[in-house]
């Protein structure tokens, strides 16, 4: 290992010369078998004693002219240290425990238990590549019959029954593999990637979302007003930076003593969201009741993602809370009942999420259904659609229609994929995943950058343990029947691919996953002339 490290480490500098002048023109404005004996072999070294048995150290021959991050269009969600891999996927890659997105469905295997005990990660080529095409170092894109003859075999798994593929060149647009790419199928959670573009498109990666409270001074009533923040923490360690309940309850304090107010009649306010508030997969641990107040996705437990029961009224529960912590700074609260606030109060105090971009990142990452349903309705609401579902489907459309990605058959019914009328293409997904690495679109760059990646974070975290670990980096989606997988792959040439593969009728998931998951791997081990 230690000799192949050496070897190809000069290549990698004369590589990342070469690139480097042609990737600073794409810096953006901010901040999920069998490969055939012909195919390079993706390598495994000797585990050493003391280390978990999982830990291998991956290496694929693309490192040669892949590992050069194009830093300039991924630098939303840095840093990145000198081979390309994000550092803050090497830091969960040791100390995660046991990050568990959902894809629904009721299966969970598709996020895995990072193994324990090991201070050294599995290394890692970059997940991206230059988007420029440009450097004479990289190969054009794998083409023809060499491409579909090692890609076929594979998506004709028996456990699939209809299929839909795409394969496309992400630096030209072009279409290097396609079986049945336009047919329109049931997509399970790579919804997400939708949403994702969609919400970036009209909101821009600097929106946040705010919660506030507001003050009736003839009626002493604090009004605490549901922003759509799904991330409103009411926990008091709050590691991933999201709006504090007890922050807000403290400012609202400060700003009542001001005026002279130590007893209010506490309402919460939820009419940023009209309609119902359940989804029509009814009640499930997947996902929370479609309100603008929750705190902590209305998880009863303390889990951050993954399936949980949740608090029958999310609403009166963060309420509740939000009452207890005004208590502690020294206000007296009525017990909290519901209200709206109207144009004669004033706003007391509020808290804001982190910026867009993380939040679409977060959604991706660990398919967080709370999240990607707020954001669908955010982006209805900015768009002056009503925020319910027939608002969410209309606005969703035409940020797509703005991108101009091919809509042909689609059917855009939430947020998050778990409804089964949603229907997207392979090819508007790859469509998605291209147009979020055009240098003219940087504000799409998290629909990328928050992709899991394989072996390291989110839904992909226990996939891929004897394949394309850290080269595949892709959005899963999973319910009864269907399975997908869609994303990004650095293949030998160190060519940045987009892909998508949607089965339905699947019999067998376990099966349907791991073919989905040889083909990825077999993309990343191609060069296929």
């Amino acid at each position: 290992m230690e000799r192949f490290a050496n070897a190809v480490r000069p290549r990698l500098a004369r590589t990342a010369a070469a690139v480097r002048p042609r990737l600073a023109w794409l810096r953006p404005r901010r901040p999920e078998g069998a490969v055939t004996a012909a195919l390079p072999r993706i390598t495994r070294a000797v585990v050493r004693p003391g280390t978990w048995p999982g830990a291998w150290r991956f290496t694929v021959v693309a490192a040669t002219a892949g590992t050069v991050l194009a830093a300039g269009v991924v630098s939303a969600a840095g840093p990145w240290d000198s081979t390309g891999q994000r550092t803050t996927e090497q830091d969960r890659a040791v100390a995660l425990e046991a990050t568990r997105g959902t894809d629904h469905g009721g299966t969970h295997g598709n996020a895995g238990t990072p193994p324990r005990g090991s201070r050294t990660p599995p290394s890692a080529p970059s997940v991206l590549t230059g988007l420029g095409g440009g450097a004479t170092t990289v190969k054009s894109a794998p083409v023809g019959k060499a491409l579909t003859g090692i890609l076929a075999p594979l998506l004709k798994s028996p456990a699939f029954g209809g299929l839909s593929a795409s394969v496309v060149d992400a630096s030209t647009g072009r279409s290097v593999y396609g079986d049945d790419a336009e047919d329109a199928l049931t997509p399970a959670s790579t919804t997400k990637i939708v949403t994702a573009a969609a919400a970036l498109t009209a909101l821009g990666p600097d929106h946040r979302l705010t919660t506030r409270t507001t003050f009736e001074p003839d009626t002493k009533e604090v009004i605490l007003v549901g922003g759509g923040d799904p991330t409103l923490t009411a926990r008091e360690k709050n590691p991933a930076g999201s709006a504090s309940l007890r922050d807000l309850a403290g400012r609202t304090a400060a700003a009542l003593a001001e005026r002279g107010v130590r007893e209010v009649t506490l309402s919460y306010d939820t009419t940023l969201y009209p309609g119902g508030e359940q989804h029509p997969i009814g009640v499930n641990p997947n996902l929370a009741a479609l309100t603008p107040l929750m705190a902590d996705e209305a998880r009863v437990n303390d889990s951050a993602s993954g399936p949980a029961d949740r608090f029958a009224d999310p609403a009166a529960e963060a309420a509740r809370k939000f009452g207890t912590f005004l208590k502690d700074h020294g206000v007296e609260a009525t017990p909290p009942g519901p209200s709206k606030s109207t144009a004669r109060a004033g706003t007391l105090a509020t808290v804001s999420s982190p910026p867009l971009a993380t939040l679409v990142e977060r959604m991706l990452t660990n398919s967080d259904n709370d999240l990607a349903e707020a954001l669908a309705r955010h982006t209805a609401i900015a768009t002056g659609e009503r925020a319910d579902f027939a608002g969410v489907s209309a606005a969703v459309r035409a940020q797509l229609q703005k991108l101009g990605v091919p809509l042909k058959g689609a059917a855009f019914k939430d947020g998050s994929g778990l409804d089964r009328d949603n229907r997207l293409t392979a090819g508007l997904l790859t469509a998605l995943l291209v147009k979020s690495g055009d240098p003219a679109h940087p504000e799409l760059r998290p629909v990328l950058t928050g992709l899991p990646v394989a072996g390291f974070t989110g839904t992909l975290t226990g996939r891929y343990a004897d394949g394309a670990a850290g080269v595949v980096r892709a959005k899963t989606g999973t319910l009864t029947g269907v399975n997908a997988l869609a994303g990004t792959v650095v293949d030998r040439e160190g060519r940045l691919l987009a892909f998508a593969f949607l089965a339905t009728g699947t019999t067998d998931p376990t099966t349907a996953q791991a073919a989905l998951d040889k083909a990825a791997t077999a993309l990343a081990a191609c060069g296929c002339r």
